[in-house]
């Protein structure tokens, strides 16, 4: 992760090249970009709209890419028009291309003489080829390039090397390790008086910020209800003011004792889509927090406190920075290796919110809607995919949710899937999320379920978790008839996840033996095993009657 000095000698035009860090306060690179113009120079602040993660997919399961759903290209169009908001009213314009970025990208430096290129450093995959590219490029054209972090809290590389070149896998190694950041008692620039006017483009083919429409997005439906999610740095510094104005909030915040059942107003700061796109400093987001905490001593620790959530953040980001295939389970060391389910019917239902339990489908609905979710609430439905009923690959849900999530993060999103199915971080696989009665303690009446499943809006509330159990006339009278209005559950919650319990065992007793050199035909003969023994998840529930509801409390 080698990087030029950020103290640019001699004249000329410079490139700020944005991908995240959409914004403008605590941007290094861009402080970096506009003091290296001197002497007339021009500095050319691009964004590329990237076909890979922008062109409309008609294949895909619902509106968006292949890789991004609607709810997040719209997200990160609204960050890129107020970001180029912002630096019109600094002197400047945000300069929009479309293509291939690293294409793109060496075009422009080619054809705008620039001498300085200044990018926010990324620790994504995908990015990391992308620079090797576009650096190989500027080092041959003698093209100085500064590339500092500061989409995280520390230099993922810097924790690693103290490690001994290996990332820490438990989060209380990574905090002993981390410390405290550098630059955690100094000021951080966040306002810029002007900044250099834009150069001529030549014969570049600059855009103004795309609509949704203008990228090819037309005639969507999607319904009566938008996203409470508007993108931008100038919406993320308000969200982060009005979080950080109840410092009593702040202080007693601890993670584990939100509401997932909260969509009014979510038991959160809602800041995750700001810090993922960088339309907020998760440097500045550090330093507001310690400010609170000096005026109130007496505050949570990590892991659950508030600054515990940045540094979980940071934790993931530097395990995936230094885990070779991070983001599958084969081939990766701190992934175990488990025979999950290849079955594309059972992830269709719970992907398009059609399990048949009311809370699973209405969080589902939620990621549908609205692109975001509470973090329990993420938990319930990876759990219940995974190792609590569905025993399905948690690749395949990790799919869903990076393409439906506006705060999808590669690393997090990864770390997450693996912590929740039980392949890494986490091993209690006992310990699992009932589909009933987890909602039901935070929201007896069932409003969760009623806004976002309308179906089950009339259900008494003693059925709406199990609308299966209720009389059919209740049903009726409720306009929603169980297998004809709304699913019947397509499992048996106890005995699926007695079966994933089992199964579980048998993987973990696998990995064990083998010292988890686990090959393909291992995991083949203990799928054979299992399959024998467990098939409760073909075996849907039919029952109606209410000692089926006895039956599933319990769990």
């Amino acid at each position: 992760m080698s990087m030029a000095s950020s103290s640019f000698s001699g004249s000329g035009n410079a490139l700020m090249w944005f991908r995240k860090g959409l914004r403008i306060h605590d941007n290094p690179a861009l402080e970096c970009a506009s003091k290296g113009v001197t002497g007339g120079g021009f500095l050319y602040p691009v964004f590329v709209i990237d076909p890979h993660y922008m062109e409309p997919d008609p294949r895909a399961s619902s509106p968006g890419s292949s890789r991004a759903g609607l709810n997040r290209i719209r997200f990160l169009l609204e960050s890129l028009k107020d970001l180029d908001l912002s630096l019109r009213k600094l002197g400047s314009r945000l300069l929009v291309m479309k293509g291939e970025p690293g294409e793109v990208l060496i075009n422009c430096l080619k054809q705008w003489k620039v001498e300085k290129l200044c990018f926010e450093y990324d620790t994504d995959p995908y990015y990391q080829q992308l620079d090797i590219r576009v650096k190989d490029y500027a080092s041959a054209a003698r093209i100085e390039v500064f590339s500092p972090v500061s989409h995280t809290l520390f230099n993922p590389a810097d924790i690693i090397q103290k490690n001994g070149g290996r990332p820490p896998v438990s989060y209380q190694s990574f905090l002993k390790l981390a410390g405290e950041p550098s630059w955690a008692s100094s000021p951080l620039m966040t306002i810029f008086p002007s900044l250099p006017s834009v150069g001529d483009v030549g014969s570049s083919q600059i855009v103004e910020v795309p609509t949704l429409e203008e990228l090819g997005y037309v005639d969507i439906e999607m319904g009566n209800e938008l996203p409470p999610f508007r993108g931008g740095e100038s919406e993320g510094l308000k969200r982060l003011r009005e979080a950080i104005s109840n410092e009593k909030w702040v202080a007693t915040f601890e993670k584990p004792k939100g509401d997932p059942s909260a969509f009014l107003r979510p038991a959160t700061t809602t800041l995750s889509p700001y810090l993922k796109f960088g339309c907020v400093s998760s440097r500045y987001f550090y330093q507001c927090i310690q400010d609170v905490y000096t005026r109130n001593k007496k505050h949570t620790s990590p892991p659950v406190s508030l600054l515990g959530q940045l540094l979980w953040r940071d934790f993931f980001y530097t395990v995936a920075f230094g885990t070779p295939n991070f983001d599958q389970m084969r081939g990766n060391k701190i992934c175990k290796q488990i025979p999950w389910n290849d079955n594309d019917e059972l992830l269709t239902a719970w992907r398009e919110a059609k399990t048949g339990y009311p809370w699973i489908d209405a969080i589902m609905t939620q990621l549908h809607k609205w692109g975001w979710m509470h973090h329990l609430a993420r938990h319930c439905v990876a759990c219940f995919l995974t190792r609590g009923d569905l025993f399905v690959h948690w690749e395949k849900g990790r799919d869903v949710f990076e393409r439906l999530l506006i705060d999808s993060d590669w690393a997090i999103n990864n770390g997450n899937w693996m912590w929740l199915s039980c392949s890494s971080f986490f091993y209690q696989y006992n310990r699992i999320y009932s589909p009933i009665s987890f909602g039901k303690k935070y929201d007896p009446n069932g409003n969760y379920i009623r806004h976002f499943l309308p179906i089950l809006k009339d259900m008494p509330k003693e059925y709406i978790y199990e609308p299966w159990t209720a009389p059919l006339s209740v049903q009726a009278k409720a306009k929603c008839i169980i297998g004809k209005d709304y699913p019947k559950p397509m499992v048996s919650h106890d005995s699926a996840s007695k079966d994933c319990k089992q199964k579980l065992a048998a993987a973990y007793e696998l990995n064990k033996k083998l010292n988890g050199i686990v090959s393909e035909e291992d995991l083949k003969v203990l799928q054979r095993k299992l399959d024998a023994t467990c098939d409760s998840v073909l075996n849907p529930v039919h029952s109606h009657s209410s000692s089926g509801a006895k039956r599933q409390r319990r769990s």
